[in-house]
């Protein structure tokens, strides 16, 4: 009984595994073929020989590059910012007591709940007044903590930063900047890992607020720059999907890399245990 059990279960986690992997394996295939190739039936499930040529056509269309600096810069920043910002009220809110920490965590939460389309307006209105419209610090500085982040960090903190380590450091004649700094951050890296993969994404595929904000397109970032590949009457998908593929391959090779760290630092901190 306990093999046909864990034989159902390995099962279950390969078709898991397929279906999770099948739309970045199409992807690829539709960034090898044509456009006819694409709207084709049966569909064609093997890559093509136009990869090339699709990804020349998305240079040539695009200043790609450009945009793609573009969008490295406004991701890191906002990344780095979200990292200190974040960690720091989290930490906080987890391990220090104030006027008023159960109401502001319950504010922090209640902003979770918005949709984020709410905001773009007044938003908009916001940055035209500070003249920022069209820059990149309407971008950033905006984005530079998220309430995600803090209930994250705060949630992470508390159940392992222990209260006796800071109580030493007070005692070692530690302020809160050293506490935060030399004793959490170390143990909070983890969840750092995880919060900066996943901020790092997040501002990378941000579509909507850089269409509205930016009015330069020599600071439009890749997904603003990849949307004008659609026609207006016709759009050749090919070179649309291979400009896919080639924003998408910067944040697997970043994924992996976080992944891995993030499992080294889970890792470490078992054996600490």
């Amino acid at each position: 009984m306990f093999k046909w059990k864990s034989i159902l279960l390995h099962l279950g986690l390969i078709a898991g595994l397929l279906l999770s992997i099948f739309p970045f394996y199409w992807l690829l295939v539709m960034a090898t073929r044509t456009t006819s190739d694409i709207y084709s039936f049966p569909p064609k499930l093997w890559f093509g020989p136009h990869l090339l040529d699709n990804v020349s056509r998305v240079l040539s269309s695009i200043d790609f590059f450009g945009a793609f600096w573009n969008t490295l810069f406004v991701a890191a920043a906002c990344t780095l910012l979200v990292l200190f910002f974040d960690s720091l009220a989290g930490f906080t809110f987890a391990k220090f007591q104030f006027p008023g920490k159960k109401w502001l965590f319950v504010l922090l939460l209640a902003t979770m709940m918005a949709p984020a389309q709410l905001s773009l307006v007044p938003s908009f209105v916001i940055m035209a007044e500070f003249g920022w419209v069209g820059s990149y610090k309407a971008l950033i500085i905006p984005g530079m903590v998220n309430a995600f982040g803090i209930f994250w960090i705060r949630q992470y903190a508390q159940e392992s930063v222990p209260s006796e380590l800071l109580d030493a450091g007070k005692i070692d004649g530690c302020g809160f900047f050293r506490l935060y700094w030399n004793i959490s951050l170390p143990i909070l890296r983890p969840a750092l890992s995880f919060l900066a993969a996943f901020t790092f994404i997040g501002v990378w595929n941000d579509y909507l607020w850089p269409l509205i904000i930016l009015n330069d397109e020599s600071k439009f970032t890749l997904q603003v720059a990849l949307s004008s590949l659609n026609g207006i009457y016709t759009t050749d998908y090919s070179m649309v999907i291979a400009g896919t593929l080639l924003a998408v391959i910067p944040l697997i090779v970043m994924f992996l890399f976080i992944s891995k760290q993030f499992i080294s630092d889970i890792a470490a901190g078992a054996i600490k245990s």
